[in-house]
């Protein structure tokens, strides 16, 4: 799945949603591969209570980790495949 590209400030803050409209949480961070710019996930702050019921896993801080092929699209919110979190 290719998505356009964005700059990192489009996305940073912006809520995560799952494709059936579970809040998850906002956009703190992204890492990427330094070599091939290839975004790996991205950190969630704030993150619901139903989002720590998926026991996803986590960075050091309470950030969640949502790999990036769980996209399904960036636009006012950030949408992912619960399935894919799995």
């Amino acid at each position: 799945m290719t998505l356009d590209k964005k700059p990192i400030k489009d996305i940073l803050n912006k809520l995560v949603v799952t494709k059936e409209g579970k809040r998850l949480g906002l956009v703190k961070d992204v890492t990427f591969e330094t070599n091939t710019g290839e975004l790996i996930q991205i950190l969630l702050k704030d993150a619901t209570t139903y989002t720590k019921n998926l026991n996803l896993e986590s960075a050091t801080g309470k950030e969640v980790l949502i790999p990036y092929n769980s996209i399904i699209a960036i636009g006012d919110f950030i949408v992912v495949s619960e399935e894919d979190l799995m």
